[in-house]
């Protein structure tokens, strides 16, 4: 897997994914992330990426010339997206998909956008991390690096990490516990120190399907609702009672 970044602050770009997890498997060689200046495609001696849009505004808009000189002098691999507001909406399916293949290629945005001739001519399509406003690109680029990272082969220590966390099948991911089993008062299920582990992992399913009916309805909805099965998986643990409690306004 091989990701490469385009940004006008490369340094930030690239001590963060010297660190944590992602930094040990790039230096594991599991993953290859290569940092690139934007401003290396500038022509003048401020190094300037930026200009002032025509028809007037507020603010900078990054201009095609700079950000096309530094992406063509690198060749990346594509596909090259921009980050940007009006992308599509990374999830978690997306990051599965783009974990699958060889790698990809990411532009950061900055000041007001980019010039419309790069997401025309020099993208191949663009991604949005939210519907919300960030300063550029940069920090977009992080989520979706690590996001994506993290589902590669050798990144993990443990494959099954990535298997049973939130999103995976279409549910959040089930409550968690550790040591000690009472904290002030407060205990653990106990089912979870029962040793059983068909009985834990058949809790686990329906404490998922239950924190994603009280938080996140939403996902269901999108795949169509519980199952019978499911139905009776809540009942069996007594998470019942959600199925018949009265739906806000949406």
């Amino acid at each position: 897997m091989k990701i490469e970044v385009f940004t006008i602050f490369p340094d930030l770009v690239g001590a963060w994914v010297e660190a944590s997890l992602i930094g040990r498997a790039r230096r594991g060689g599991a993953i290859d992330i290569a940092v690139h200046d934007l401003r290396a495609g500038a022509n003048d001696p401020h190094r300037s990426v930026d200009d002032s849009p025509f028809g007037g505004g507020a603010g900078m808009v990054l201009a095609p010339e700079p950000l096309f000189v530094a992406v063509e002098s690198v060749q990346p691999l594509r596909p090259l997206f921009l980050l940007g507001p009006g992308g599509r909406r990374f999830d978690q399916g997306l990051a599965a998909e783009l974990a699958r293949g060889p790698g990809f290629s990411l532009l950061c945005g900055r000041y007001e956008g980019v010039d419309e001739r790069v997401a025309e001519h020099l993208v191949d399509g663009e991604l949005s991390v939210g519907d919300y406003v960030l300063a550029g690109g940069e920090a977009a680029a992080i989520v979706v690096v690590e996001a994506v990272a993290r589902l590669v082969p050798g990144v993990m220590g443990n494959v099954a990490s990535g298997e049973e966390e939130s999103f995976a099948g279409g549910l959040l991911e089930y409550p968690q516990y550790t040591r000690p089993a009472v904290f002030r008062g407060w205990g653990v299920p106990e089912v979870l120190v029962s040793g059983h582990h068909g009985r834990v992992a058949s809790w686990r399913r329906a404490a998922a399907i239950a924190r994603t009916m009280e938080r996140r309805p939403d996902l269901l909805a999108v795949r169509g609702g519980l199952s019978p099965d499911e139905h009776a998986l809540l009942a069996e643990w007594g998470f019942d009672h959600l199925t018949s409690r009265p739906r806000g306004p949406d």
